[in-house]
């Protein structure tokens, strides 16, 4: 029996919705620009020593500590959005009265079926969701093993109201047990408006997929959140090109803008951001205070050490005058808050 960690399996009623995507073509999701997603085999056999052998610095000295949550101070009423990180790509917002999750992977292991597991940087995260308050609505921007979760979605399942996702990942919910009727799908550029707060699901350049059968067969994105009152980014996976230029005249400026930053490697330099290239993200997708996400939670990256993204990031953007804040694990920021860098104790 197939493992429920692969999701739904892809029948010719998904198929058949699927090819109505002007960005479905040839069996499969493509992104806008010719990108290399597939590891030369040649190389394989290197990439994988490189992987299991590790970076010397991959890990932290001692277990990231996550803020308990304020249930108080995050719904107390304010003007601006509340948001915590809880590592990796997963962040809690309050905008418009409504509390919303993004990407919410808290499980232990990054690499659920893997020969190699790939431990989280922080213990008991499952824990936090029990903390948690009713989830009005739910975003997901891709449906890798780091961004959607089975463990993560079973314990979730009780709180969701509402969920967006990226077209192509509702089977994987449904699967799971979620309310087909609360899911909702999204192309690129498709936008909906979400009591008060429109919602807009922007493109990437990366790729999709559970298993060697549902490769690209989930679109990949970020999201725009836009009141009257701010305008909030996550920029989601995916490699340098023009498509940040276009999200920015389209939908921008951004008071904040939540930038992929890690897990970043020569060998798959096409599909995610170096710092350099997140810092020249944000700033063509006229991002105002940018953030550095997509790291301090797993180590999925042999070239770099676990803290280089957010150092790196925050050299780019001194020297581009961009602003940026990095707040830690759990903290109820805004993008006013002041930064700091709080990993540098747990440091080899």
């Amino acid at each position: 029996m197939p493992s429920k960690q692969f999701g739904g399996k892809i029948t010719p009623d998904w198929k058949l919705k699927y090819q109505a995507s002007s960005n479905w073509k040839n069996g499969t999701f493509q992104n806008l620009m010719e990108t290399q997603t597939a590891i030369n085999w040649k190389q394989l056999p290197t990439i994988l020593y490189k992987q299991i052998k590790g970076h010397k610095e991959g890990q932290p000295q001692s277990l990231l500590p996550v803020d308990l949550f304020n249930a108080e101070q995050f719904h107390s009423q304010a003007d601006k959005a509340k948001l915590i990180w809880y590592g990796h790509s997963v962040v809690l917002l309050k905008l418009n009265n409504k509390t919303i999750l993004i990407d919410p992977m808290f499980g232990p292991d990054a690499s659920p079926i893997g020969p190699k597991r790939t431990k989280r940087f922080s213990a008991d995260t499952l824990a936090i969701i029990d903390q948690l308050p009713e989830i009005d609505l739910l975003l997901l921007t891709h449906d890798h093993y780091d961004h959607l979760d089975f463990a993560s979605i079973t314990k979730l399942k009780p709180k969701i109201k509402q969920a967006f996702v990226a077209l192509g990942a509702k089977r994987h919910l449904i699967h799971w047990g979620v309310n087909e009727a609360i899911i909702q799908e999204f192309d690129w550029w498709n936008s909906k408006n979400f009591h008060g707060i429109q919602v807009t699901f922007t493109p990437t350049r990366h790729f999709s997929g559970r298993g060697l059968t549902s490769l690209a067969k989930c679109l990949w994105g970020g999201w725009v959140l836009k009141t009257g009152q701010e305008n909030i980014w996550l920029s989601g996976d995916g490699g340098y090109s023009q498509h940040f230029k276009e999200i920015g005249d389209r939908l921008g400026p951004f008071d904040l803008g939540m930038m992929e930053c890690g897990q970043y490697c020569v060998d798959w330099a096409q599909i995610h951001l170096f710092p350099n290239e997140s810092v020249q993200a944000a700033i063509d997708a006229k991002v105002k205070t940018a953030m550095p996400i997509h790291w301090a939670g797993f180590n999925l990256s042999y070239q770099h050490a676990w803290h280089e993204p957010a150092n790196e990031f925050i050299k780019h953007a001194q020297q581009k005058k961009l602003h940026y804040i990095t707040p830690s694990l759990g903290q109820i920021f805004n993008h006013q808050s002041i930064t700091h860098n709080w990993w540098e104790k747990f440091k080899k």
